[in-house]
């Protein structure tokens, strides 16, 4: 059985100033700051979240935050599900024991951050808002990871006990791929550290259509990536 920590979102009281697992409002850099840009338009992407990397669940990690950024703008741009193609970034701090940026950054401490639609006063549409959320984790346990070629033997009652048994909003635990096993790359030992669906969020996530991301480190915790998948 593998571990998760499955979240509860919660609009956050106040700005929350500590170098904790949070999503939306604004980074809270361990070092200097590294905004990442959009490869295709030179713009800052859009802050997520962080997350407080937990040592009992990935131990080269603790003490290190990862910071989730992806572009979104009024400008179309291709490719932000893929994990290299320069239109999301996860920044790893500190620094000096990540691997470099795949993209520009910038020194900006602060950016664009996550919204949600409200409704506005006399009028029928609806208007991006800002948001900063707190979550709770609570430590779970679900199945291991089953490989698409180690999936034959297993009946479709199983395969969808499975399926049901790994969704929603964690860190760690078994990746829901929605269309195949996908890595970041074939190097390395890649592991999940955070996986967020997009129609179960309190905010706005273009995953495309009812998508779910994956936030992946390797095994020394130096270097992170995201990648999302779509039905």
């Amino acid at each position: 059985m593998a571990t998760r920590k499955t979240i509860t979102f919660n609009d956050a009281a106040k700005p929350i100033r500590k170098p904790i697992t949070k999503f939306g409002g604004q980074p809270v850099w361990l070092e200097v700051a590294q905004w990442p840009l959009s490869r295709e338009l030179g713009v800052p992407m859009r802050f997520i979240g962080q997350i407080a990397i937990p040592p009992e669940q990935f131990p080269e990690g603790g003490g290190k935050v990862a910071y989730i950024f992806m572009t979104d703008t009024d400008d179309y741009v291709d490719g932000t599900w893929e994990p290299n193609g320069g239109e999301n970034a996860v920044i790893v701090q500190p620094a000096e024991d990540a691997d470099p940026p795949i993209v520009e950054v910038s020194a900006d401490a602060t950016g664009p951050t996550i919204q949600r639609y409200v409704k506005a006063l006399f009028s029928k549409k609806l208007k991006p808002k800002d948001v900063e959320l707190s979550v709770e984790l609570s430590d779970e346990y679900e199945p291991d990871f089953i490989p698409d070629d180690e999936k034959e033997p297993h009946t479709d009652k199983q395969l969808q006990e499975y399926w049901d048994a790994i969704q929603g909003n964690k860190i760690g635990g078994a990746p829901a791929f929605i269309q195949y096993d996908e890595y970041p790359d074939r190097e390395g030992s890649w592991r999940l550290l955070l996986q967020l669906d997009s129609c179960a969020v309190p905010f706005h996530l273009n995953f495309g259509d009812a998508g779910i991301g994956h936030v992946f480190v390797d095994g020394p915790v130096t270097k992170a990536r995201l990648l999302w998948q779509c039905s």
